[in-house]
Parts: C-alpha cells; structure tokens; sequence
C-alpha cells in the first residue's frame, strides 16, 4: 500500500500524490495495489476522519486501463508546476492521471452545468488564469498589463472569441472588467479574495469544500478551451493533464512568457 499525507491547497495535495505514484512505479515497475489518500485534502474536510477522494474522481479500480512500465519517470521536487509545460512528457503521465484523478459524477455535472449557464464554448473560447493571493511566496508574479498584453495579441487575431477569466484575486477581476473586451465570462460561483493569503486558508473546511468543487468543474472548462494564457503552478499543470498536452498555451513564468 502506499500511503500519502500532505497538508496544503487541493491541487497540491493532488501534484503530491501523483509524483508519489509515479515514484513507486518508476521504483516497482508496477501499480501500487491501493493508494491510501485519506490523510490528503484535510483543508477540505468538515471530518478528517473521512477519505473525501472519491467525491472528486472515480475510483482507480473502476478506470480498467493498465498501465505497463517502460522506464523510470523522473519527477522532481516541484512536480512540474513551475516547469516549462511545452516539456512535459504527457503521453507517459496522462495514462496516470486517467487511472487515478479521472473527474467524478458530481464534478462532471457540475462542469455540465457550468457550460450551460454560461453558454461556454471552449472551442471558440480562450481561458485566461491568473493566480495570485499567497502563490507570490513561492514564485514571482507577473502584472495584470502583461496578462491583458498578451490577451490582446490573442483577441485581434480571433474574431467573436469568447474569454473566460478565472482568478483567485479579486484586484485582477476589477482590473479586467476596465477593459474593453467583448464576450467576456466570469464565473461568479468562484470566490476571490482582496488579501495575499489565499482563499483556501481563509475559509472554513466545508466552505472550501463546496468552492473547490466548481473551481475544479472551472479548470476541466479551460483545460478543453482553444487557447489557454496561464500563471504556473499546481492548478495550472492540472489544466495541462486534463487537456493532454500544452498545445496554444501562453504560460507565464516568473514574469516571462513561455
């Protein structure tokens, strides 16, 4: 069994968890009979006694696809979230990401819903994410003027494209919506925050609880759009596994623009 505990945001708790499989199976040359997941997303827990993985993705033992090793499958500290996303090896992780965070039920129809009322169509869509708040602690945060720059390089090429912009910071919402942009989407369902100590760490466990399943169905949205202009980090290298590669994204790193 392998057994994983780590106290932090849930799509850190996920990058662990992931880098932790593929460790023991670069190690083993085989999957872990069971993956122990219970001491993870306590942040989202009314009872920390209670395994909440199952309410976000199916069960590994009902994705039938095997997975058969071919070699060892390098993963360092940071899990990739702060790694150019043009060189990560996709084919090789996304078979993991399938067997062991493919979306629940729930979040699919919350996706669904959200595509509905939103009338969203990712394919003439470009997803446009900025994460602020505490993330300026472990990396440099560009400014709104280098994510609305590279916007409109986008925009004047696309006609009628639609924009739909996610953030945890509520500044960057107020800073768009000056803008003169056409079709733009914000999910009000989303929470922001004023501060720079991150919404998750603000909030109750059954708040979080609640807001991390619509930001989730919000990631699997943009992860589908056309084009994706991003911040680095574990949220957005999630947007990439869901999308399966990191084809039309503009991914910003510490202040530059990949």
């Amino acid at each position: 069994m392998l057994s994983i505990n780590h106290h932090a945001g849930f799509f850190s708790c996920c990058s662990v968890k992931i880098g932790k499989i593929l460790n023991y199976f670069s190690e083993n040359k085989t999957l872990p009979n069971t993956v122990d997941s219970s001491r993870l997303f306590r942040m989202y827990k009314i009872d920390n006694n209670v395994d909440i993985t199952q309410d976000f993705f199916l069960h590994p033992d009902n994705i039938s696809k095997t997975i058969t090793y071919s070699s060892e499958i390098p993963i360092d500290r940071f899990h990739f979230q702060f790694e150019n996303y043009k060189s990560v090896d996709y084919e090789r992780i996304v078979p993991f990401v399938n067997k062991y965070f493919t979306p629940s039920t729930e979040i699919i129809n919350i996706y669904k819903k959200l595509i509905t009322k939103y009338n969203i169509t990712p394919d003439n869509c470009i997803g446009l994410y900025y994460r602020g708040t505490d993330k300026r602690i472990e990396t440099k945060l560009d400014s709104f003027d280098s994510y609305y720059t590279k916007l409109l390089e986008l925009v004047v090429q696309l006609k009628n494209t639609q924009i739909l912009i996610q953030t945890d910071t509520a500044q960057f919402i107020e800073y768009m919506k000056d803008k003169p942009l056409k079709n733009v989407i914000i999910i009000d369902e989303n929470s922001t925050s004023s501060s720079n100590k991150g919404i998750h760490n603000e909030k109750t466990p059954s708040e979080n609880y609640i807001d991390i399943q619509t930001l989730f169905a919000t990631f699997l949205i943009i992860s589908r759009c056309k084009y994706i202009i991003c911040s680095s980090g574990n949220c957005s290298i999630w947007m990439m596994y869901y999308r399966n590669h990191a084809d039309n994204v503009y991914q910003n790193l510490n202040r530059k623009w990949l």
